[in-house]
Parts: structure tokens; C-alpha cells; sequence
């Protein structure tokens, strides 16, 4: 699959159509949707690749009611609001892979806007040489941690193939 689809106003790609076609079906899809909006200012030099995408003070989750395009302009309203707001680009880019529009207006040559649905953060807890109990309940395995100095406990429900795999893991035979 293509990881990404680039439209640009008035570009000779055979293509340039299809693409937009493609970005306006991810656009209409974020209709109900939260989503991130995410505007930064270009580098004079023109280097995408050094923007700090990490979330900012400006920076705003929005829930989207409806999302279209008509022409080449981008529109939307937010869930509450009877405004309409739009945004004419002059060119697009869509990562697939990450789910971002990257929008630069015709209208703010020097502006780039990124909109995106949110990722999942996943939350992160080290527990070092904690104390370990198995038990049964039905056919799955119960794995519990226990960390005493940050009062935490942990219980991990194992099926059958899952608990197999587990041990395969840490070379356990039985």
C-alpha cells in the first residue's frame, strides 16, 4: 500500500487528480471524528523535516461534526459550532501510515497545518525485580506482579496459547 499521496494545485502529474480524490475520502472520513490541529511556521529555508510536531500551546484537539471538500477547499465544523470554517490549499500531503493531513494554504505560503486523529499513548511502568505469583482461574493463567516501593499490582490474565507463548519466550519447557 502507498504510505503517502501528494496533490498539488495545478501540478501536470497524471495522477494530481486521483490523488485529491483519495485525500478528499480521508478528509470526509474525519466527519465525527476528534481530531489534532497542528499549524507551524515554515523554516525560511524550507525544511520540513526539522518542525517540532510535539504538541504545543496552540495546538488544539478538536471534535470534528462534518468534514468536506467542495472544489479544493477544505471544510469543517466543529461539534457545537454553526460556523463553517475552510482552508483553500495549494498543495497536500497525506500520510497513510500515521493518519496526517499536512495542509498548505494558498492563503499562508509560509504556513504548514497538520491534522491528524490522535495516537493511542501507551503508558509505561518499569518495575524492577518485583515479587511474582501464578494462579488459575478457569483455563486461563494469572500472572501477578507486585511492586512493594511503588504500591503497584499488576495482573495479567493469560489464555492457553498466549501463556504457551510466554513461556517459549523465556525458554521454559513445561
Amino acid at each position: 500500500m502507498q504510505t503517502e499521496t501528494f496533490w498539488q494545485l495545478g501540478s501536470s502529474n497524471p495522477d494530481n487528480a486521483s490523488h485529491f480524490a483519495r485525500i478528499s475520502r480521508w478528509w470526509a472520513e474525519l466527519s465525527g471524528q476528534e481530531v489534532i490541529w497542528r499549524q507551524r511556521l515554515i523554516p525560511p529555508n524550507g525544511d520540513l523535516s526539522v518542525l517540532n510536531w510535539e504538541p504545543q500551546r496552540f495546538d488544539e484537539t478538536i471534535l470534528f461534526e462534518t468534514a468536506e471538500t467542495r472544489g479544493i477547499t477544505l471544510y469543517w465544523r466543529k461539534s457545537g459550532s454553526t460556523d463553517e470554517r475552510n482552508t483553500t490549499p495549494h498543495k497536500l500531503a497525506l500520510d497513510h501510515l500515521h493518519q496526517r493531513l499536512y495542509i498548505f494554504p494558498r492563503s499562508q505560503q509560509e504556513v504548514v497545518i497538520q491534522v491528524g486523529i490522535p495516537e493511542q499513548v501507551y503508558r509505561s511502568l518499569i518495575l524492577t525485580n518485583p515479587q511474582i505469583e501464578r494462579s488459575t482461574s478457569g483455563k486461563d493463567q494469572i500472572l501477578t506482579l507486585t511492586d512493594d516501593l511503588q504500591q503497584l499490582e499488576i495482573k495479567i490474565s493469560f489464555g492457553a496459547e498466549n501463556f504457551d507463548q510466554l513461556k517459549r519466550l523465556l525458554g521454559v519447557d513445561n
